[in-house]
């Protein structure tokens, strides 16, 4: 009776201990520790965006996904980001695919979608309703990355010395512009766009080498004083609307509890109507301040806006060399047909 009873608490201890052990590989498994690099520094509005972001993952996840967030691409440069993450040196992307347009030009179309939608909310429309994160994630993969979402701060103004009213105030005006498929759509309105790095700026304009440039949103022009030197913009904006990323490491995303998937990609969601409705309140209140100093905004009409788009549609398949960017022009395509913005 005693050696009976002996085992007893012998396969119960073996059982309980069993379980213990079970219950502290789940709660090892159920821990997610990332590493993630954003480009914007913790005082700008997309960086007080993102901290919130991450302290959101972090308090819905109880504590189990921890986030150490590095500023200001304080780890690697800005355009090396993806492949840190990529390659394990960090775990996220937390800046955008527009780096990314030399790997692969489809980058792009996941990035700056130039002279597509008109709003923030048209563009996350194709991501989560036009196919769009299907066909994005396909891209993403094949660099053995996981898209886990957008955040989008809606249209940038153009900004000049002169005015630009319309199409015909673009024929041979000089302007800072980024590399790539914004060259060919300018071109192709009688511009003449030149590439030089954002650091020129300021110098290219007092000097008159350039008469404009194409920086950023209204409001993140006025705090970089763009406004103390030229008295013209574009104001709701038309021609550029980057999608900043999230993309992380594949393996490390595969390897993350369902839960935490889900957590951080609804998040996204979150962080993307955030960043959409702060920055119109930005610029809105930035355009009052800039009328009252004396700078013309113009809102092009809507017969202007369709000239710049059709500009922008015809350099779409220039720009479009690889079967993946073919691909995801075809959507965005079909969607914006879906939507009634073209025919």
């Amino acid at each position: 009776m005693l050696n009976t009873f002996k085992k007893t608490l012998l396969v119960g201890g073996a059982v309980t201990a069993a379980l213990f052990l079970a219950a502290g590989v789940a709660s090892s498994a159920d821990q997610t520790k990332l590493r993630i690099q954003t480009h914007y520094s913790p005082e700008q509005l997309s960086g007080k965006l993102a901290a919130q972001y991450v302290d959101n993952i972090q308090t819905m996840s109880g504590g189990e996904i921890e986030v150490e967030l590095f500023y200001s691409s304080s780890v690697v440069k800005t355009v090396e980001t993806f492949d840190a993450a990529a390659t394990g040196i960090l775990d996220c992307d937390f800046t955008g695919g527009a780096y990314q347009t030399g790997k692969n030009p489809a980058f792009q179309f996941v990035s700056d979608i130039m002279g597509g939608y008109d709003t923030p909310y048209q563009q996350l429309s194709w991501l989560y309703y036009g196919g769009g994160l299907e066909a994005a994630q396909k891209l993403y993969n094949k660099f053995d990355m996981e898209l886990i979402g957008w955040w989008v701060y809606g249209q940038e103004s153009l900004s000049s010395s002169k005015p630009i009213r319309n199409t015909e105030d673009l024929k041979d005006w000089k302007f800072r512009s980024p590399p790539g498929l914004e060259t060919k759509i300018f071109e192709k309105l009688g511009s003449k766009p030149i590439v030089m790095d954002f650091t020129e700026v300021f110098t290219a304009l007092e000097s008159g080498i350039i008469d404009g440039t194409d920086a950023s949103s209204l409001a993140n022009n006025t705090g970089l004083g763009i406004y103390d030197l030229v008295k013209y913009a574009t104001y709701p904006g038309f021609h550029s609307m980057p999608s900043d990323h999230l993309a992380c490491n594949k393996a490390v995303f595969d390897a993350m509890p369902e839960k935490h998937q889900r957590i951080m990609k609804v998040a996204m969601e979150s962080l993307a109507l955030r960043t959409a409705l702060a920055n119109a309140v930005i610029n809105n209140e930035s355009a009052a301040k800039l009328r009252a100093q004396g700078v013309t905004l113009y809102d092009w009409t809507p017969e202007e806006r369709s000239k710049f788009r059709a500009a922008a549609l015809a350099s779409w398949p220039e720009f479009a060399t690889t079967p993946e960017a073919k691909a995801l022009v075809e959507s965005h395509m079909a969607f914006l047909k879906q939507l009634g913005v073209i025919e």
